[in-house]
């Protein structure tokens, strides 16, 4: 550490180019007229000394026109001469400071590098990866790009995910953000809470609290688009769905200015998990086929169901009666077909080969419900990967 940190300092050093007279009549060689030659070995640490110079002053162009590159666009600079191993060192340590500074900057020209905003993307994995789930695909897709291509919003948008457990929440979640965000889940403008585990003892709601609101803030205030996941939603805490409030009301454009920053908040919940199945149930007996389904089936139960909840605060929240949540989305029980199209994708997915028995026999292995029709798989497409172990040779 020690010997890289006085590279670093060489690297600093304010040198003069050759030719440049000092004070007392000295010359960017470091000796006097009258002085004698120094011994060789003074001689090649100056000429380093020199080198290290200039390439500071090269590593700070390079540095500069990473972070600013409007201004570089028509400058030459040359490349120092190269006479020991500094340069590589120093070129990647410049890379990863400029990298550590793009996490709290704007370091692309036209925007901020981590958000990709890929809504071609989407489309294809919300298409091709989800299973069984036209009216999700749809809603999201439809909501996250009208937001996304607004010009200048008034408020975040706010989707809230229900179904079964096992039927793909989490999935888009992440389809979501993986297309939005340059890395994904890991971005530094997206965060996800699960209650369990984040929140999970009421008596420090208040320290909860502060805690959420400081991550919120910090997130915002390093985005101008960020991202919040709440997985578990019917288990938050009514302090902290009241918390979330400001954030989802309708703001003035004064407030933030020309700018306003975009927030996407989703909350995945089992809530209403059992009023779709049912009505999906009645419509598939009735002769409808699962893909004439539409959202206007489904509203009025799932909300009626969200509300009457007497084990989550979620449905007699503000969110709801304000209507500060924009769409409520509607997971879909999965059927046989859809679960061997899950056992599929995980093979692929590990690069392993299969057989149409073997997807059919993992297929098989899950509970499927109502006890007399056995249409929906209980688990969704949850366990299947550990499922395939049991078939790999």
């Amino acid at each position: 550490m020690l010997f890289r940190g006085t590279l670093w300092l060489l690297l600093l050093l304010p040198l003069r180019p050759p030719g440049v007279q000092g004070r007392h009549g000295t010359t960017s060689s470091g000796q006097e007229a009258d002085e004698p030659t120094p011994w060789p070995s003074v001689q090649r640490l100056q000429e380093q000394l020199r080198t290290a110079g200039a390439l500071s002053k090269r590593y700070w162009t390079l540095f500069s026109c990473t972070l600013w590159p409007e201004h570089c666009e028509d400058q030459e600079t040359p490349v120092p001469p190269l006479g020991w191993s500094l340069p590589l060192w120093g070129r990647r340590s410049l890379d990863k400071l400029t990298a550590w500074i793009c996490r709290f900057q704007d370091c692309c020209s036209g925007g901020d590098c981590r958000i990709s905003n890929n809504l071609t993307g989407l489309e294809s994995d919300l298409r091709l990866r989800l299973h069984g789930q036209h009216l999700a695909s749809e809603l999201v897709l439809r909501a996250v790009k009208g937001y996304l291509e607004t010009p200048q919003v008034s408020q975040a948008l706010a989707l809230s995910f229900h179904g079964w457990s096992g039927t793909g929440k989490n999935f888009v979640a992440r389809m979501l953000v993986e297309n939005l965000y340059r890395d994904g889940v890991r971005s530094d403008c997206v965060k996800m809470f699960i209650p369990t585990f984040h929140f999970p003892h009421p008596k420090y709601v208040d320290m909860y609290k502060e805690e959420l609101q400081r991550q919120m803030q910090e997130t915002q205030w390093r985005c101008h688009q960020s991202t919040f996941i709440f997985d578990e939603a019917e288990k938050l805490h009514p302090g902290l769905l009241e918390l979330l409030e400001p954030y989802l009301e309708r703001r003035s454009p004064e407030a933030h200015g020309a700018e306003a920053p975009r927030a996407i908040f989703l909350f995945l919940s089992n809530l209403g998990g059992s009023a779709i199945n049912e009505v999906v149930l009645g419509l598939l007996k009735g002769g409808l086929s699962r893909e004439e389904i539409t959202t206007q089936h489904l509203e009025m139960p799932l909300q009626a169901e969200i509300i009457k909840s007497v084990d989550s605060s979620f449905g007699s929240s503000r969110l709801l009666k304000e209507h500060l949540v924009d769409f409520f989305i509607p997971f879909l029980p999965l059927e046989y077909r859809h679960v061997r199209l899950c056992v599929r994708d995980a093979f692929l997915g590990q690069d392993l080969p299969y057989t149409e028995e073997a997807l059919d026999e993992i297929a098989k292995m899950m509970t499927y419900v109502p006890e007399e029709e056995r249409l929906f798989s209980s688990q969704g497409c949850k366990s299947i990967s550990q499922r395939i172990n049991l078939f790999l040779p």
